[in-house]
């Protein structure tokens, strides 16, 4: 059904209900209207890495491990599982009378927000620090989640507009102050593209954007994202952020005021309780009926698109087995290795034979740990393997022991309840094994979605540092005193320094994310070189000691590779292989309008076959406004057996090659554009750790 169509069919319906009835139909959990056959509908469902809250599903690696793939592709691939274990569930919870929370085919999903700061506890579910991979990644994901049928196969949302990167403990009153250049140059853009590419849905952040809730917004609701990029599907509140209006943003006196406040901006959905009020609302003259109106055909559309009022269901012969079925498991352990970023290897430590006898200790808190396996917004899978599970199945000969050594953040002595000081028993392991894998990092316990625990180390799950915590760092600093061979994995959502002395003594290096409820055997297949490492880092990795700006501060200045003030310890899309590629020959295709194309020859000049992710990055300057030191503007992936060389073309969207001056506005830069062409940014670190600079083409 055409967007067209649906649209008619859905003002034809509303046309039929009371104002009533309209009204009913603006809340999440939206109740039947029994005379006009609409069945009741629960909006709220999650999906950013599979199917969350609802039984068994394919649980993939989080969404900020995904990103370091590179892999639009392969995202998009990620996704159309996702939809296909949504409709597989939607199916039987229709034939089994089912409508509640988690239960639909509405995912809140992708969260696009530029994970600006590392200490921010949902970065792990963005794509990472980049305006251009973001928008990238998450077109793809849209496009998988809602196919290319003539009903959508499921619908996605772009979440949260706008501005919205922490901090969790504030965030139902925090003023997000942002000048005009870092919002359409950093913040915007990611919505932007995944509107013009057809997302079905927006969510409406919590916070304020420059004085106004984001949810009540004069301009950046009706203004810019309805009128100039022309969207045209639904807006759906995040969850409980309108109480937020009156409750903490004190922007209005009462709840009535807040409800038409947002449904005057076009908020058309409440994720909470705040629209009953507009029945209130109404009665006082706050809000019209046309404004009802609009809100009811815009959710209508959507159900209509989603083919709920067909005779026959689109989709409906989506079998239950589908879930975390075999051929989806196979793309999970595939996402998985392609996520898992190879920081360090000294002297080709890495890989390690499979069949040797040598004894192996697996130490730290996330050996055995499920949840660091899923990350948040999680499913539950039909089988996990933790770490210390995948290192047992892939290295049968060897010797293992497993010990969890310390917990995440707290280390207690002489505690009764015993567990509080393991760090010996860690040690011991270690200390008579021939290769210590340290398998250390947090879960969202510790950072992730405004958890209101508060320690030392965490903020209501905003980290307060970007060293491991100290329990931890005492752990691998003295397995690090006993074990000569040391291997660190580190398993999190975000950019983590495990110290000066482990990063020195260690043989190998590793940042496994979230990654999945096989990512235990993914990463044991990467230590064996059953998979090759080709993941690159969707974030910057900062030293500890970085001097970042103030958390609450959103001024770009300072910030991500692209503004940075010093070295990385690890730069953004930088990446280790088993393999070496070498690039020759950049050439300009052609600049006519707007697009560029560009290529280059890549060879594997190693002894392992492997996937290269291409990266351009632009280098321009401007009069009129600051400008990055440069930034992503293509990618692309290739997969070379040893010996083997290719011809790599990419395609440049002008817009990622414009300058953003203060007023906001994208301009074709005063200044020469510089294009670098390589396996990685063109910065001095990523230079000096890969021993190659990157090609130059010059505009």
């Amino acid at each position: 059904m055409t967007k067209e169509a649906a649209r008619q069919k859905a003002k034809e319906l509303v046309a039929k209900m009371t104002v009533e009835e309209k009204l009913s139909q603006l809340v999440y959990n939206a109740p039947a209207i029994e005379r006009l056959g609409i069945e009741e509908y629960n909006w709220w469902n999650e999906g950013s890495h599979g199917i969350h809250g609802a039984g068994t599903t394919t649980v993939f690696p989080h969404a900020i491990a995904m990103a370091s793939s590179f892999d639009p592709e392969l995202v998009g691939k990620v996704a159309d599982v996702v939809s296909t274990e949504g409709r597989a569930k939607y199916n039987k919870h229709l034939e089994f009378g089912d409508h509640d929370i988690f239960k639909g085919i509405t995912f809140w999903a992708p969260n696009i927000n530029i994970f600006r700061d590392p200490r921010w506890g949902r970065g792990q579910e963005t794509f990472g620090e980049d305006p251009f991979l973001t928008s990238q990644l998450g077109i793809s994901f849209i496009k998988g989640i809602q196919g290319d049928g003539e009903f959508l196969k499921a619908a996605a949302c772009s979440k949260h507009f706008a501005v919205h990167s922490g901090p969790e403990k504030s965030r139902h009153g925090f003023n997000s102050v942002v000048d005009k250049h870092d919002l359409f140059e950093t913040y915007l853009p990611a919505f932007e593209k995944t509107v013009k590419s057809g997302v079905c849905g927006v969510m409406g952040a919590y916070n304020r954007l420059n004085g106004e809730p984001c949810c009540a917004h004069s301009y950046l609701i009706p203004q810019l994202l309805r009128k100039q990029w022309g969207f045209d599907g639904y807006v759906v509140s995040d969850c409980g952020a309108l109480k937020d209006i009156y409750k903490f943003h004190k922007f209005v006196e009462t709840r009535e005021e807040a409800a038409a406040a947002a449904l005057k901006s076009t908020c058309d959905l409440n994720c909470g309780d705040t629209y009953e009020a507009l029945v209130d609302a109404y009665e006082q003259d706050l809000i019209s009926e046309d404004e009802i109106t609009a809100a009811a055909e815009n959710l209508f559309t959507i159900r209509y698109r989603l083919g709920e009022f067909e005779k026959t269901r689109p989709y409906s012969d989506i079998g239950y087995d589908k879930l975390d079925c075999k051929e989806h498991k196979a793309l999970n352990l595939k996402t998985a290795e392609q996520s898992i970023v190879l920081l360090e290897n000294k002297d080709n430590f890495l890989p390690l034979d499979k069949n040797t006898k040598k004894k192996i200790a697996v130490v730290g808190p996330n050996s055995l740990s499920v949840t660091a396996l899923e990350g948040n917004y999680n499913g539950y899978a039909s089988e996990y393997v933790t770490v210390a599970d995948g290192i047992r199945r892939i290295f049968g000969n060897a010797e293992i022991t497993v010990e969890k050594g310390c917990n995440y953040c707290e280390e207690q002595l002489n505690h009764w309840s015993g567990f509080k000081n393991m760090i010996s028993d860690g040690v011991a392991a270690a200390s008579e094994a021939d290769i210590t894998i340290l398998v250390l990092g947090l879960d969202c316990s510790v950072e992730g979605e405004d958890t209101g625990f508060d320690n030392d180390y965490t903020a209501s799950g905003d980290k307060r540092m970007l060293f491991l915590p100290a329990t931890q760092q005492k752990l691998a600093q003295t397995v690090c005193d006993v074990c000569e061979n040391v291997i660190v994995v580190l398993m999190c959502g975000s950019s983590i320094d495990v110290g000066e002395k482990v990063r020195n003594h260690a043989k190998a290096v590793i940042h496994a994310w979230y990654p999945g409820s096989l990512g235990g055997l993914a990463l044991a297949k990467i230590l064996s070189g059953e998979a090759n490492p080709s993941a690159r880092l969707p974030v910057t990795i900062y030293k500890g000691d970085h001097n970042l700006p103030d958390f609450e501060n959103y001024n770009m200045e300072g910030r991500t590779y692209r503004y940075i003030d010093g070295d990385a310890l690890y730069p953004f899309g930088y990446g280790l292989s088993y393999t070496k590629f070498a690039y020759e020959n950049a050439k300009l295709i052609s600049a006519d309008g707007e697009k560029i194309s560009v290529s280059t020859e890549v060879a594997n000049i190693g002894g392992f076959d492997g996937k290269e992710t291409v990266q351009v990055y632009a280098s321009y300057t401007d009069s009129r406004a600051a400008t990055p030191h440069w930034q992503l503007c293509a990618v692309k992936s290739v997969m070379l057996k040893k010996g083997e060389k290719s011809e790599v073309t990419l395609d440049i969207d002008r817009y990622w090659v414009k300058a953003v001056t203060m007023y906001g506005e994208r301009v074709d830069p005063d200044g020469k554009i510089t294009l670098y062409i390589g396996g990685h940014q063109p910065d001095a670190v990523s230079t000096n750790l890969l021993g190659y600079s990157c090609l130059k083409i010059e505009l």
